[in-house]
C-alpha cells in the first residue's frame, strides 16, 4: 500500500492535496517536500517508496541523491566566506588559486565561476567520470585548461564541476575540503541532514534514483567543438552512476549532495529568512544582494534555456519557469524535477526532492504543480 506521511497547514492544504495524488497514483515513487514559511514548516511531507520494486517506504530520514540542488549547497558554502570577508567575487580566481590563471583566465573573477559564466564548465578530453571523483586533481586539470567561450559573456552550465571549481576555492581559503566545510560550517550548526556525498553508515537509508527517459536534445548537433557537447561528453555521466558507492563516497559539489526536503529547506532558508536561521548567521544583507547581481540573462551555452543568473542562484525567468514568480527569488533545480526555491520576499523557502526522474532539464511537470498550490497558499 503506497502511503504518505506529514503535516500541512490549512492554508496549503492543496499542495498536500497534489503530492498525495501523485504517490498515491505512481506519479511518484518515492518524494519529500516541504515549505517554511520564516522558520515554521507550513508543509513537510513524505511517502511512496525508496526503490523500484516497492519493498522499502520511503521514511522520514530517507535521503537521496538530489543533483544540481548540490550546487546551492555549494554557493551558499562560498558566500558565508565572501561574508567573512575571506572570498571576494569580484577579486580574479587566481588571488587565490594561483594555477588558474594558465591558458588565458587571468581575468576569470571568482563571481564568473559562481555564475556559470568562466567558460570552464568541464573536462578537456579525455575525460571519464571516475577522473572526477579525484576531486582536487580534476580541478589541477581544470586550472591548467583554456575557456570554451569569452569569459564573462555568457552562461555555459557547470554540470559536474561546479564543485570542483568552487571545492578549490573553498579549500585555498580554509584548508578544508568542500565536504567537510559543509557539514562543520552549514550542515552541523544549522541541525541539517545534509550531506556533499553520502556517508557509508548512512547507506541503508538512502532511495536509489530511477533514472529520466534520455534528454530530449543531442548535444553533438551544436557540433563537437561547441560548450555543450564538450561539457556533456566531458565527462559523460548517467543518472545509474548515482547509485554506486564511487559516486556517493565522492566530493562533487556540483551533483552529489544527499538530503531531504527537510533538510535542503533547513539549510536554503538562512537565505529565504535574510541569513540567519534560528539565532546563527551565515550571510549579512549585503552578501545576499551579492545574489542578485545579475551576471547573464539568455540563452544558456550548454542547456539551451534561457537563464536568469546572478551570483551563485539563477533568478526568476517566466520564460523558462513560468510557475516561479518574479521578485527577489533564488533558485535552482536538480536534474528529474527536485527544486529548492528561496523567496525572500515571502521568507519563505520550498524543497521537494524524489527519486523517480522525470525528463526535462530543469523541473518538472511535478515540481511546476507543487510550486503553484504553494503560491496559491501564499496569495
Amino acid at each position: 500500500m503506497t502511503t504518505t506521511h506529514g503535516t500541512t497547514t490549512a492554508r496549503f492544504g492543496g499542495v498536500g492535496e497534489v503530492f498525495r495524488r501523485n504517490v498515491a497514483s505512481g506519479e511518484e515513487l518515492g518524494a519529500s517536500f516541504v515549505v517554511d514559511v520564516d522558520g515554521e514548516r507550513v508543509v513537510d511531507l513524505w511517502g511512496g517508496f525508496r526503490d523500484p520494486a516497492r519493498t522499502a517506504a520511503w521514511e522520514e530520514d530517507t535521503v537521496v541523491n538530489v543533483w544540481s540542488i548540490t550546487k546551492t549547497v555549494t554557493s551558499l558554502a562560498a558566500l558565508v566566506l565572501v561574508d567573512r570577508g575571506e572570498l571576494d567575487v569580484y577579486a580574479p580566481v587566481a588571488r587565490y588559486w594561483p594555477e588558474f590563471a594558465a591558458n588565458g583566465k587571468r581575468d576569470v573573477e571568482v563571481r564568473h565561476l559562481l555564475s556559470h559564466t568562466s567558460g570552464v564548465s568541464g573536462l578537456e578530453q579525455p575525460a571519464v567520470l571516475e577522473d572526477l571523483y579525484d576531486t582536487r586533481g580534476a580541478a589541477a586539470r581544470m586550472a591548467a585548461q583554456a575557456p570554451w567561450w569569452t569569459p564573462g559573456t555568457a552562461s555555459g552550465y557547470h554540470l559536474l564541476n561546479y564543485g570542483h571549481l568552487i571545492g578549490e576555492l573553498v579549500h585555498r581559503v580554509t584548508g578544508c575540503s568542500l565536504k567537510r566545510f559543509v557539514a562543520e560550517e552549514i550542515a552541523g550548526p544549522l541541525g541539517a541532514d545534509f550531506q556533499v556525498g553520502l556517508a557509508e553508515a548512512d547507506a541503508g537509508r538512502v532511495a536509489d534514483v530511477v533514472p529520466p527517459p534520455p534528454l530530449p536534445f543531442d548535444p553533438a548537433a551544436a557540433g563537437t567543438d561547441s560548450p555543450a557537447y564538450r561539457t556533456l561528453t566531458g565527462p559523460s555521466a548517467t543518472a545509474e552512476a548515482a547509485n554506486t558507492p564511487a559516486w556517493r563516497a565522492a566530493d562533487l559539489g556540483a551533483a552529489n549532495g544527499h538530503g531531504n526536503a527537510r533538510s535542503v529547506a533547513r539549510v536554503l532558508s538562512v537565505l529565504a529568512r535574510g541569513g540567519r536561521a534560528d539565532g546563527l548567521r551565515l550571510l549579512g544583507e549585503r552578501t545576499i544582494d551579492l545574489v542578485f547581481d545579475v551576471q547573464s540573462d539568455g540563452a544558456d551555452l550548454v542547456v539551451g534555456l534561457p537563464v536568469r543568473r546572478g551570483i551563485g542562484f539563477a533568478l526568476p525567468k517566466r520564460e523558462t519557469a513560468p510557475w516561479i514568480p518574479d521578485g527577489r527569488i533564488a533558485f535552482w533545480g536538480g536534474w528529474g524535477g527536485s527544486m529548492i526555491i528561496a523567496d525572500l520576499d515571502r521568507r519563505t523557502t520550498i524543497s521537494y526532492v524524489m527519486n523517480r526522474m522525470a525528463p526535462g532539464i530543469l523541473g518538472s511537470d511535478r515540481s511546476a504543480a507543487y510550486v503553484r498550490a504553494v503560491y496559491d497558499g501564499l496569495s
